[in-house]
């Protein structure tokens, strides 16, 4: 197994490379680095503490250093579980030879130490082992060994009716199945036909015949091909739902010029010494390369190889899904306001939510301003009523159907009366339905009506995105890319890091917040939170850290994960209200008694902390880093990182569609952020697409680093195909609003359609 060798009396083999040098060399980091956070992890440390609050120790790996290493410190550690079990396998077998112990312990990945296993594993009785039981293996041995013996006379003399072998020919072919699977269990041999497969290798896909109908969103991919290697997630994952829905039937292969021997056939003689050089056995053994490859080697990379591809694929969908939801959860937040929050519908009337300035739920009613009652005028009546009532400040109004519809109802009730100071905001309701039938609304509203959760949810969410969407599972939110097709626990694992990890950015006022929100919190758990939240509503507000600690399960350890990102407001001491740690707070205390200025004073006085030197205060346990950390704080306690609230104002009169004109300068809000570009919502029920190529003036790798989902953004629209409910759009300067080239030279071939170019529509789903 792996070596910890961080760890005293750690079972893994001193042999082995250590994890911590693996992750290290990954990472491009310390070996040290990555060995001392393997510490802090196996006593329970948390990411976001970690990265705050240890950047000595670790010499200041961030968040996302950090995450890798988790992930890799996983893998490793599972690679290293099976590779002990594998070793002892082989050790009870009597095959375990100090060459094979070397290699198996030097295996650094999971296919790898796999192949090596291959020959060992105990598998069902193969056509080579029914060859061997009846005698043949001497057979294959001489030929492999002395290609100048005459296969056919050497195989007379095995021939044994007895023993199920009726002739010559019958014992050849015994000889060559025991040849092939040898072939196929050389650990060096499948290794380098696997990466030329991947180097050379095109993967295809066809239509399977009769699914026209039924895979019409896939027609990108009837008559498709490209290489592997070069496959983007999104394609990969499409193509890969078209196979798993049988629409579509898909091939690996290496493409070969007629009459040109097959790469990986070449590889196999040349490993077992197979030539055309006259002898007698020289075709017989060639054609059994051939054979091999067809048989065993083929159907063994392409499967290895698509897997990977799927886990590379999976790893970039899951890296897009994890990056908008970041985004989203540190939106700017219209902060504590009194909200209306509508969750629009037709047939079932728009459902109106009324929140006070802390998300408590004041008011709640149904109007029917749509199709069939069209009772427009009893709509603008009642919202009147609740807005006077509560003194409404805010209307948050879901995007779902007939949004746009009841935009207008309440651009219109602000027209009418401008006195009521009204602003609307169309907001995402993704996930709102899910957060409605979830237990967790149940607890929270037992008694109200499905439909009203939802509005209550998109009224929340425009005070604070984070402290709403942490209720819902994120993988509901819908921000990335075929999210249903990659590796689920690995999505989950990722999103739930992103959701830790925001939260700690931001900090959580634990006499405000929900059990849900709480339980996201560094070092705390449902059970805990529900706790902090029994013991709040038992004993009144926390006024100090400290009292923390009487909260029933609420540990040392949970206790030091937990309380930096926990704040108290107007607390006794004001330092409950920041980001600095209990731990340190005594830093803070030294400060004061070397500058002669009292605690309260040193906090906001910028000045004053711009003027301090951190070396002047660190000492062994506090280094420079923290230090300097706890000064920014102390400059803004309690800063919160997102940004500045701001709202998109849909153009009036462009509410479908087929209102879009070529030429348009529309203002929208980015939805999803994707490796081929932004969707940006502009009012119309359907979101556009800026292709990558058109998100700026200049050459772009990397959508994400020039938009962000919930971003505001202002867009010209290019093409819009009304019939297939296709929208092109750019954030370029002075674009035209006819297609540029740039736009076909960049697009990639055979791009699948997306929301809103066809299948991405569908797959999102």
């Amino acid at each position: 197994m792996l070596s910890m060798s961080h760890s005293s009396g750690s079972p893994f083999s001193s042999q082995a490379p250590s994890i911590a040098r693996l992750i290290a060399d990954e990472l491009g980091v310390t070996e040290r680095q990555v060995a001392v956070t393997i510490e802090l992890l196996e006593d329970g440390a948390t990411v976001p503490f970690i990265a705050r609050y240890r950047k000595e120790r670790t010499g200041g790996l961030d968040d996302v250093q950090l995450r890798k290493l988790a992930e890799r410190l996983d893998y490793l550690t599972e690679l290293a579980k099976r590779r002990e079990a594998v070793l002892t396998t082989i050790r009870e077998q009597g095959k375990l030879t100090a060459s094979l112990e070397r290699d198996i312990l030097n295996a650094i990945t999971k296919v790898a130490l796999e192949d090596l296993y291959a020959p060992y594993k105990q598998k069902r009785r193969t056509k080579a082992t029914i060859a061997k039981e009846a005698g043949l293996e001497p057979l294959a041995d001489r030929l492999l060994n002395n290609p100048a013996l005459v296969p056919d006379k050497e195989a007379i003399g095995f021939v044994s009716k007895e023993k199920g072998v009726a002739d010559k020919d019958s014992a050849l072919e015994g000889a060559r199945n025991i040849i092939i699977e040898k072939i196929a269990e050389t650990p060096r041999l499948v290794g380098k036909v696997r990466e030329t497969v991947w180097r050379e290798g095109k993967l295809g896909s066809a239509l399977v015949k009769g699914k026209e109908a039924d895979g019409a969103k896939f027609s990108d991919y009837f008559e498709f091909d490209e290489p592997i290697k070069e496959m983007p997630s999104h394609r990969a994952l499409a193509l890969l739902r078209g196979q798993k829905e049988g629409v579509l039937r898909v091939k690996l292969d290496v493409p070969v010029e007629p009459k040109h021997e097959h790469p990986a056939v070449g590889l196999i003689r040349s490993e077992f010494g197979f030539a055309k050089r006259g002898r007698p056995a020289d075709d017989w053994l060639v054609e059994t390369a051939d054979k091999a490859w067809k048989s065993k080697l083929a159907p063994a990379s392409s499967s290895d190889l698509i897997g990977r591809l799927k886990e590379n694929a999976d790893g970039e969908a899951i890296k897009v899904f994890s990056r908008n939801m970041h985004d989203l959860l540190l939106a700017a937040p219209a902060g504590p306001k009194i909200v209306m929050g509508i969750d629009p519908g037709i047939r079932t009337g728009c459902k109106i939510a009324i929140v006070d300035a802390t998300g408590k739920l004041l008011d709640h009613a149904t109007i029917y301003p749509h199709e069939p009652r069209r009772d427009w005028s009893g709509a603008l009546t009642a919202m009147a009523k609740l807005c006077k009532k509560h003194k409404v400040e805010l209307v948050s109004i879901g995007n779902g159907t007939a949004g746009r519809e009841t935009e207008k109802l309440v651009g219109e009730l602000s027209d009418k009366m401008p006195e009521l100071k009204l602003t609307k905001i169309m907001v995402s309701e993704a996930g709102a339905s899910v957060y409605s039938a979830s237990e967790l609304a149940s607890k929270e509203f037992p008694d109200l009506d499905v439909s009203i959760r939802g509005a209550v949810s998109i009224a929340r969410r425009l005070q604070d995105p984070l402290a709403e969407l942490v209720k819902i599972e994120p993988k509901a939110i819908g921000v990335g890319q075929y999210q249903h097709d990659v590796d689920q626990n690995a999505l989950a694992r990722s999103l739930d890091g992103v959701v830790e990890d925001c939260v700690s950015a931001v900090g959580v006022d634990v006499n405000t917040a929900s059990a849900a929100l709480l339980a996201r919190v560094s070092g705390l758990n449902a059970t805990i939170a529900g706790n902090i939240v029994a013991y709040r509503d038992k004993n009144g507000p926390f006024t100090q850290r400290s009292q923390l600690k009487k909260v029933p399960r609420l540990g040392p350890k949970a206790y030091e994960m937990s309380a930096g990102f926990l704040r108290i407001m107007n607390a006794k001491n004001p330092l409950d209200g920041s980001a600095v740690h209990p731990e340190a707070y005594g830093v803070v205390e030294k400060i004061a008694e070397k500058t002669g200025k009292r605690l309260d004073l040193i906090i906001g006085d910028k000045a004053f902390l711009a003027k301090l030197n951190p070396k002047s205060f660190a000492d062994e346990t506090f280094g420079v880093p923290t230090i300097t950390d706890i000064l920014a704080e102390l400059e803004k306690p309690g800063r919160d990182p997102r940004p500045e609230f701001k709202t998109a104002t849909f153009k009036d009169g462009v509410d479908k569609v087929s209102d879009l004109k070529s030429g348009m300068r529309l203002e929208g809000v980015v939805t999803n952020v994707t490796a081929f570009g932004a969707f940006v919502d502009i009012g119309v029920h359907q979101d556009g697409l800026v292709h990558i190529s058109e998100l700026a003036d200049t050459f772009v790798k990397d959508p994400h680093t020039i938009v962000k989902t919930g971003q505001v953004v202002s867009v010209l629209v290019k093409e819009v195909d009304v019939q297939r409910g296709r929208i092109g759009l750019s954030m370029k300067r002075g674009t035209s609003a006819k297609p540029s080239p740039a736009t076909a030279k960049h697009k990639p071939p055979k791009e699948p359609a997306n929301s809103p170019f066809g299948a991405l529509a569908a797959l999102k789903r």
